[in-house]
């Protein structure tokens, strides 16, 4: 099995889609193992026989800082961080995006900034090559003291407490260290607030949507180009030069993509009666384009983040500082996040105009699609149910960021609800495949009304695999099982 290296070389979004889809185990590098022991070292050796007060070291949290926390308790304190900080409600968080919470708290581990000891973090490395995900919910982070309590949730397993899943399986933390002979860690000083700050659920949340949105935003052109074929739009709006001269870089990719798409096309070649197309044909270089920048914009962001240190307090053993600063607070990733959402809602938006068009009696087609409107209600009701979830995006797009609510008896007094915001672009996501889903559902269906004219062999083949799961609709069907696996398909173009 292929192992992925910890270390401080820069990780990509990219890596990460490989390690996921490679399942590649995970080993920290000599280089990491040896920051995490100093830094851990200079900890230790910083307490003994010191007075000096360090916050979250030998204090209590947020407005209990200036609560001094004896020596002997130190251990203590940390396990009671831990276990009071487990507050998760509602849903539970999916055992995937977990398991990149595991990856990426590993990873912010690693540079020897946290004074985590080797060994806790060689557990959390255990957990995730042993399919080991604890269960954490999806509510109750502010995003900005670090994403407490779904941390929390995933730090109670090296407590041996909690619950966790093996390999699907459901299981209560002291059964699963009793099935891999582990014993439960004894936290020290500094520890639980190493686990519990840092923006690891909101750029868990945020990897994940990234991953998905580059593979939808490939997909929504790959749709959006046979709907066209589908209403027989002209091939100008995608001229290069005209593009050129709006100097958006998205844009442009998109108008050569599309150009590309639909090479060697016997539908876009032939004369046109009309003279302009709808803007959700027309304007889809420079609506997906915008859609396209904004996701580059995010995974610049979020590569930021994913190779950042963001717990607090921040040690630094080179120059012997301990500083309690602010590196938990999730504001670039809840901007983010809710910029991602939106651009993603976009997507969908247009894609759901396209259908709305494609259904409407219009240059050749019949009304909803089917050769004999009124008897057959054809793909009437798939529009309604792709508007319906536009819709539902359309709400979730609502920024989180410009929410605070002030905690910890004031202590923390802003904070950027960006675990909102992640979960609510999570939602956008999934929302964005069903949509995607229902246009090709309709965009193929189009397509066979201009036959015997083929449009190019690029679409050709994406139709001929799709039409090995969904067949043409002659007449009226039980049209749901049709879009789930509709839905499926674009997932794998």
């Amino acid at each position: 099995m292929a192992v992925h290296e910890i270390s401080s070389k820069h990780l990509s979004i990219s890596d990460i889609s490989d390690i996921i889809k490679e399942k590649k185990t995970l080993a920290l590098s000599a280089e990491s193992a040896k920051k995490i022991a100093d830094c851990r070292e200079y900890l230790d050796n910083k307490l003994e026989g010191n007075s000096d007060v360090f916050y979250g070291i030998n204090t209590g949290f947020g407005s209990l800082c200036n609560t001094v926390i004896s020596n002997e308790d130190l251990s203590k304190l940390q396990s009671n961080l831990v276990k009071s900080h487990a507050c998760g409600l509602g849903e539970e968080v999916p055992q995937e995006i977990v398991k990149l919470m595991l990856l990426l708290k590993v990873q912010g581990l690693s540079y020897g900034h946290s004074g985590s000891q080797l060994e806790t973090v060689q557990r959390l490395i255990d957990f995730y090559n042993n399919d080991v995900t604890p269960v954490v919910y999806q509510q109750g982070s502010l995003g900005a003291s670090g994403d407490l309590a779904p941390l929390a949730h995933m730090s109670l397993a090296l407590l041996g407490e909690g619950d966790v899943y093996i390999k699907g399986e459901r299981k209560t933390a002291k059964e699963m260290l009793s099935q891999f002979g582990w014993e439960a860690m004894t936290l020290k000083s500094k520890e639980g607030l190493s686990l519990l700050n840092g923006t690891q659920f909101m750029s868990s949340y945020g990897v994940w949507c990234l991953i998905n949105a580059q593979q939808l935003s490939n997909a929504a052109d790959i749709v959006g180009a046979i709907s066209l074929e589908g209403f027989d739009c002209r091939i100008s709006p995608f001229s290069a030069n005209v593009n050129q001269i709006r100097n958006q870089k998205g844009q442009i990719e998109t108008a050569s993509k599309f150009r590309e798409l639909l090479k060697g096309s016997e539908i876009i070649a032939q004369e046109k009666e009309h003279v302009q197309d709808p803007y959700s044909f027309r304007c889809i270089p420079q609506v997906h384009g915008a859609s396209k920048d904004a996701i580059a914009y995010a995974i610049e962001i979020f590569e930021r983040e994913i190779n950042a240190v963001t717990d607090n307090p921040t040690i630094f053993p080179e120059t012997d500082e301990i500083i309690s600063a602010g590196n938990f607070h999730g504001q670039p990733l809840a901007i983010t996040l809710d910029f991602l959402g939106i651009a993603l809602a976009e997507l969908g938006n247009i894609s759901e105009r396209r259908v709305y068009q494609l259904i409407g009696g219009n240059r050749n087609l019949p009304d909803f699609l089917v050769a004999n409107p009124g008897l057959n209600s054809g793909f009437m009701i798939p529009q309604y149910a792709a508007a319906s979830v536009v819709s539902q995006n359309k709400q979730l797009a609502s920024p989180a960021s410009v929410d605070s609510i002030e905690s910890s008896n004031g202590q923390e007094d802003h904070v950027s609800m960006g675990a909102n915001a992640a979960t609510k672009c999570f939602r956008i996501v999934e929302n964005l495949k069903k949509i995607i889903g229902v246009e090709i559902f309709n965009g193929t269906q189009a397509l066979e009304f201009r036959r015997p004219l083929k449009t190019s062999s690029i679409l050709e083949k994406v139709i001929q695999d799709y039409r090995k799961s969904v067949p043409f609709v002659d007449q009226d069907i039980i049209m749901q099982p049709e879009i789930e696996k509709s839905i499926s398909f674009i997932q794998t173009i």
